[in-house]
């Protein structure tokens, strides 16, 4: 942006000498970019660079075949699944899957480990993900009670809906910024989402409100719920606004009214929808939200028994797994191994720790 002579300069040099005097000139010019939204028009007009090759983040199977090759020169644990580690990782680039391996190595390393074991990259992910733990940080046990009840009315309404991913963990340990938090792993890459996806998902985040409000009333009702709130909000009107699930709107896309303030003085106003289909699209986004709620409501209210045991476990283990979620509605609590280590028990052959006195001493 804004004149330069010497980067115009080399522009138009470099356009010259792409376009070629002498057609018998075998030059190639190869670049790439990470920025290609600031990318001088001239650049990309035909005959300049003739092939353009997009390199999107990888897929499940492509993070699977990168955490291999990041993972060679690592000694890893017989409990180790390649194929869960990709699954959990939607979205991620192979710098952060690299990130991945080396920060499970790392806590391997500090817990005196000699393999690198399935826990060490769930710890892993969480940390990337989500914030390394606050175990420090003291909560009352009222604050706990409430967000177990919160996470456990979250992981309840995604296991009773006709359209979600499958629960893979529920924890009520702090990290970054959340009290809680409950993680669903996908099945596979997902290219898009149905309404009745959408739908269910409305209904999951409703869920730890609404857990909230039946089991401590509304006078108790925490700002815990500000995340999922603002998640419904935005999902609601963009499936109002971009993606035409509104009888009343129609299938027709509405951009949002903006404003240009350069300076603190408003330079242009762009107006794309009118007063009456703003007012409508609220309407129709407060509708949709609601149903999520009144979703959700039904299904906590109709399975209150399970919310109690849901909570009761996570108050207890603290972190449970999908798995253990499932075997705890049943009636079949987690078995843990005795170390208070928060999580699944580990093969004892996946742990090997090594031996005090085979520890190399300083000199």
């Amino acid at each position: 942006g804004g004149g330069n002579d010497e980067r115009e300069q080399t522009l138009n040099q470099l356009l010259v000498e792409m376009d070629g005097f002498d057609p018998s000139d075998a030059i190639i010019v190869i670049a790439s970019t990470n920025r290609p939204d600031v990318l001088d028009p001239a650049l990309l007009r035909p005959g300049r660079f003739d092939r353009q090759v997009v390199v999107g983040n990888p897929d499940v199977n492509g993070r699977e075949r990168i955490l291999r090759v990041h993972m060679r020169n690592v000694p890893l644990a017989a409990d180790v699944d390649i194929r869960t580690i990709a699954r959990g990782t939607p979205g991620f680039s192979g710098a952060d899957l690299a990130n991945l391996v080396n920060e499970a190595a790392l806590m391997a390393a500090r817990k005196n480990r000699k393999m690198v074991t399935q826990r060490d990259f769930e710890d892993a992910k969480d940390r990337v993900m989500m914030g390394a733990e606050r175990k420090s940080m003291a909560m009352t046990e009222e604050e706990k009670r409430l967000t177990a009840y919160h996470e456990g009315g979250h992981a309840l309404v995604a296991l009773s809906v006709p359209a979600s991913d499958p629960v893979h963990k529920a924890t009520i340990i702090p990290r970054g910024r959340a009290l809680g938090m409950v993680m669903q792993l996908p099945e596979r890459d997902q290219l898009s989402m149905s309404f009745q996806q959408m739908t269910s998902r409305l209904a999951i985040l409703m869920g730890g409100r609404l857990a909230e409000e039946i089991i401590f009333g509304r006078e108790k009702i925490t700002s815990g719920a500000s995340s999922d709130i603002d998640q419904a909000t935005r999902l609601a009107r963009a499936m109002v606004t971009k993606w035409g699930f509104s009888d009343r709107l129609g299938v027709v896309s509405y951009g949002e009214n903006q404003d240009e303030v350069f300076l603190g003085h408003s330079v242009s106003r762009t107006q794309n929808v009118s007063e009456e289909t703003a007012r409508i699209i609220d309407e129709e986004v407060k509708r949709l939200v609601q149903s999520g709620y009144d979703e959700a409501k039904r299904i906590l209210t109709e399975r209150i028994e399970d919310l109690h045991t849901l909570a009761k476990a996570l108050l207890e283990y603290e972190t449970l797994t999908g798995d253990e979620i499932t075997n705890a509605l049943k009636g079949v609590m987690p078995r843990r191994d005795d170390t208070g280590d928060a999580g699944p028990a580990l093969p004892a052959v996946s742990v090997p720790l090594t031996p005090a006195a085979a520890r190399p001493q300083p000199a």
